[in-house]
């Protein structure tokens, strides 16, 4: 066990309210800190018109002032964080500039000497690490699809074979091959992944102790996406940027990084309505209402503000993340004073009733059906399809019924409460990301009859944003199966299925 890890696990084992949990951040009364709630009830009821915002925490002066986790999300919940994995993955390469074991003016070239073409552009070689870090590589379009093309996962030899159509250092492109190349550097001069480095300068002095992060098959952490933590774990990321680098008493990085990288280091733009027009540090997103953030895909946010002096993590599962990040301008930011305010319970108990009730929609309709006799155990195969699914099975004889997927992975037995959200795991849509995913993976399942020979099941990823709708319709030998993902890196809805009776042995 890792030294930090074995310290963790010490103080776990005398202090038992963090066992098995990771340390928590101090909590306090908003009114303490200068919020109202009636704000944050306000934040709320934004949040829960989008769909689907997951959860939010709220931290002013240091204190979890409100949190808030839309169910079946839990606050124990790691969530993919995508780009906001860059912010991580640029932390990375901070410390390893503290530690001297490089410069930000370092030409990438440096690094890999053997995997360069053989006769590199003027471009290629005039490429910095700040370039990188800015998304100023000098490219024309993000590399990542390319790289990910690529037949032998070579994926560092891919980026350095790519074309540089400009000159590093002017011209900004939100490129996420660059964010892969800074994790790759990190693991050139420490070999280790960006996780592992990161775990005793990171992740244990901030009491993290749960930040699942897949590598390729070269051994680099997928630093542009593919980091999992919790929402307070995004806080506390947060908090220490919004403390300039001092974490419990002690630095953890240098003042100067932290200035540098929620600087404009990049021009991103100059439409005012736009909430990525406020110029780019390294690896962080100025905010249009201030300070800068930490952003992912689908709504992965950590706020930092620094005039308010306030954190604000939120997960989600949205195409709308400008909606998001306005509803925080327009209703968290009035709420916000300067001093305390007077001790209200009554708006205390108005905001705690509000955020426990957060729920996303579960599946609509009847418990039961008089069909389900009929159809209950009954496996349909399905012809060849892109999900690769070979049959369907419903059990609907226990208290809540039971969806066997057998697809390419082999079997996948999926709980589904009748009206109400069960949790599990599964290995079912492995991929259902396409991009990051892990497994065994988290599974929260509920379903319904929405007519008398349809069933509806809601599939939450609750480790993603994603939400996987399956509605059934039994036609006498066949199972009509339209399948729907909320959101997707392409077309949400997947080809109808229509699957045949099998004989049942």
């Amino acid at each position: 066990m890792k030294p930090a890890l074995l310290v963790l696990f010490l103080l776990s084992s005398l202090f038992p309210t963090v066992r098995g949990a990771e340390l928590k951040l101090p909590r306090g009364a908003p009114e303490a800190e200068g919020v109202d709630p009636a704000g944050v009830v306000a934040l709320a009821n934004a949040f829960s018109k989008i769909d689907a915002v997951h959860s939010f925490i709220l931290v002013r002066h240091g204190k979890v002032v409100a949190e808030a986790w839309w169910k079946p999300y839990t606050a124990d919940d790691v969530h993919i964080m995508y780009s906001a994995t860059k912010s991580f993955t640029s932390t990375a390469i901070g410390l390893a500039q503290a530690e001297g074991r490089l410069s930000i003016n370092d030409k990438v070239l440096s690094f890999f000497p053997d995997l360069a073409p053989k006769e590199p552009s003027h471009n290629l070689q005039e490429m910095r690490i700040r370039d990188l870090l800015a998304m100023a590589s000098g490219h024309q379009k993000d590399t990542m699809d390319r790289l990910r093309e690529h037949p032998d996962s070579e994926w560092r030899r891919a980026y350095l074979a790519l074309d540089v159509e400009n000159k590093p250092g002017t011209h900004f492109i939100y490129n996420s091959g660059n964010s892969y190349m800074l994790g790759a550097i990190i693991t050139k001069l420490t070999g280790q992944t960006t996780e592992e480095y990161l775990e005793p300068r990171l992740f244990a002095p901030l009491g993290i102790e749960k930040h699942p992060w897949p590598k390729t098959a070269e051994g680099v952490s997928l630093g542009e996406g593919g980091l999992l933590l919790t929402t307070e774990s995004l806080a506390k990321f947060g908090l220490l940027y919004l403390q300039k680098g001092m974490w419990d008493g002690k630095r953890l990085l240098p003042e100067s990084w932290v200035e540098q990288v929620q600087e404009r280091q990049s021009s991103t733009g100059g439409n005012p309505d736009s909430n990525w027009d406020y110029g780019y540090g390294f690896q962080f997103w100025r905010n249009k209402g201030g300070g800068y953030r930490a952003d992912g895909a689908f709504g992965q946010f950590s706020f930092i503000l620094p005039k308010y002096d306030v954190v604000l993590a939120v997960t989600c599962g949205t195409s709308n993340t400008a909606g998001v990040m306005d509803a925080v301008w327009a209703n968290l930011v009035p709420a916000l004073h300067y001093v305390a305010l007077p001790a209200n319970p009554a708006a205390d108990d108005e905001m705690h009733s509000v955020l426990a009730k957060l729920a996303l929609p579960a599946a609509s309709g009847e418990a039961h059906s008089a069909r389900e006799a009929a159809v209950s155990r009954q496996s349909y195969a399905c012809p060849e399809n892109e999900q690769q699914l070979k049959s369907v099975r419903v059990d609907f004889s226990g208290a809540n019924p039971v969806i066997t997927f057998v697809d390419a992975d082999g079997a996948h037995a999926i709980t589904c409460g009748r009206g109400d959200w069960v949790r599990g795991t599964t290995d079912y849509q492995k991929h259902v990301s396409g991009l990051f995913d892990y497994s065994p993976q988290g599974i929260a399942a509920c379903g319904a009859w929405s007519s008398e020979d349809t069933y509806v099941a809601k599939l939450c990823f609750d480790e993603t944003p994603y939400t996987i709708t399956m509605t059934m319709k039994f036609d006498g030998d066949r199972l009509v199966l339209d399948t729907e993902q909320n959101l997707r890196f392409g077309a949400r809805k997947r080809p109808q299925i229509v699957a045949t009776k099998e004989t049942n042995p």
